[in-house]
């Protein structure tokens, strides 16, 4: 061999299933890691066909690829990443690609990219969705940056993502570090969709009294229609997982607190930068971040009187109203995500294309599911859509469910159950469709004690108001 044709950096589970779909798929590629034992396990896991060199020496790792080097690093992101691009820059040539495919913030690859650009070298960020099994059989790739690089890129990046239709699930996402924000942006609807499931799955075990298995044939009778979708599948599965250590079904046993590692949290913070509404993501953080006062939630329950949670009279029409709900909420969560994407590829140059986001996270993508091809067709039919909302045959399917949203949003309220998720997606499109807000009373109230100053509904210009005080 004259050279390997990829080096992968990071042997960890996610870049060793990653360098393994690469080699599955006819590519030689070499990998490096400074823990031995992760070399010596993918050499000892590598099949015969496959052209694999581990390596944990980084001089022998760099020598043994060929030119233009093509470098993947699957390292944690922020200051890891810094550190060995600090150390694989003065052993690079002139034209080399180093592509970060973890999880890293789009303002740090930014400047990775001038950083490295400086030295002569190529620096993607490329989003890479779909877990460890979905690295090793078909992940959804969201590649950024540099469109001559990319097109060296393109023919692996196809080779090894997931298929629809045929169809690989990775297309360029745009300039700059696009393809970091379309992961982050994907990540942020991944909590919004979460914590929505785990709101009807709440809402059909306390206010219907499903047991863990009516919850599993519930959704999987929603997986086998139009709520198909991965986390609808794993959330099947995971009402029929038994626990190892007790008799008991699994998930009874795992306590609620649940953890976070930044992405939904960047995605709440960009789009209040930016301007963009996206609440039902913002609540989705903020509801992980409450499930972390365990303590005081025990407290405070003790405290306040109990519950009583008035169970529903039909069943059966109570579990098709929390589906559809779920269902409609999920894409209201959807509508904020891509809104925000829109309005950050103008902010930042992106040109991002819409139409080849969503047909990306159709296969492979934790938040892939069938609502997708329904904004497939949108967005085809009207790249230019500012919002999903707005797009007729959307329209129609939300109008055709909007009921069993406000009626389940209603029953949680009444029971007190909480419903955050929920309440917010009803909330957003309740004022995303109202023609006019009461803002007008806050731009009233802004002026009266700041001067801020205020538009008019039947004359143009900007007007400010010496308010009258009535004393009583």
């Amino acid at each position: 061999m004259k050279g390997y044709n990829y080096g992968m950096i990071g042997l960890g589970v996610m870049g060793r299933n990653l360098l393994y779909n690469i080699a599955d798929n006819g590519f030689s590629i070499a990998g490096f890691d400074l823990d031995e034992g992760k070399v010596q396990q993918l050499n000892g896991d590598a099949t015969s066909e496959m052209q694999i060199k581990g390596t944990a020496s980084l001089d022998e790792f760099v020598a043994a690829l060929e030119t233009p080097r093509k470098i993947i690093l699957m390292v944690p992101a922020g200051m890891p990443v810094d550190a060995v691009l600090e150390n694989i820059s003065p052993l690079l040539s002139k034209g080399d690609i180093v592509i970060d495919a973890g999880n890293s913030y789009f303002k740090d690859t930014d400047r990775r990219i001038s950083e490295m650009a400086a030295k002569g070298l190529h620096f993607m960020g490329i989003g890479v969705s779909g877990g460890e099994k979905g690295a090793r059989t078909g992940p959804s790739i969201m590649p950024g940056g540099d469109s001559e690089a990319f097109s060296l890129l393109k023919p692996m990046l196809e080779a090894i993502a997931a298929k629809v239709d045929g169809e690989a699930c990775t297309a360029y996402m745009g300039k700059g570090s696009a393809g970091n924000y379309v992961k982050m942006v994907h990540n942020g609807i991944e909590y919004a969709i979460m914590q929505l499931i785990s709101e009807a799955y709440d809402l059909l075990k306390k206010g219907a009294n499903l047991t863990n298995n009516e919850l599993y044939e519930v959704f999987r009778d929603w997986n086998n229609g139009e709520m198909n979708s991965f986390l609808i599948e794993i959330t099947r599965d995971i009402f029929k997982q038994k626990d190892d250590l007790t008799d008991q079904d699994l998930l009874d046993q795992i306590l609620d607190k649940a953890g976070a590692k930044g992405t939904g949290k960047w995605t709440s913070e960009q789009a209040m930068e930016i301007g963009v509404s996206i609440p039902t993501i913002d609540i989705a953080v903020t509801s992980r971040i409450l499930s972390a006062y365990k303590d005081e939630r025990i407290q405070a329950s003790e405290l306040y009187a109990e519950k009583e949670i008035t169970i529903p009279e039909d069943k059966e029409i109570f579990i098709r109203e929390v589906g559809e709900a779920l269902y409609l909420s999920t894409l209201i969560s959807y509508a904020q995500g891509l809104a925000l994407l829109i309005k950050a590829s103008e902010e930042y140059g992106f040109g991002i294309p819409l139409k080849d986001v969503v047909k990306i996270w159709r296969g492979g993508c934790i938040i892939r599911s069938l609502l997708l091809e329904k904004f497939y067709s949108a967005y085809t039919k009207n790249p230019e859509l500012t919002n999903i909302l707005l797009d007729k045959e959307i329209s129609e399917l939300v109008k055709s469910k909007i009921k069993s949203l406000r009626k389940t949003a209603a029953f949680a309220v009444s029971n007190g159950i909480p419903s955050l998720g929920i309440q917010t997606a009803l909330g957003y499109f309740d004022a995303y469709t109202t023609k006019s807000l009461p803002v007008n009373l806050i731009q009233a109230q802004r002026d009266y004690f700041g001067a801020h100053t205020y538009q008019r509904v039947d004359r143009e210009g900007v007007f400010h108001t010496i308010w009258n005080s009535t004393k009583q």
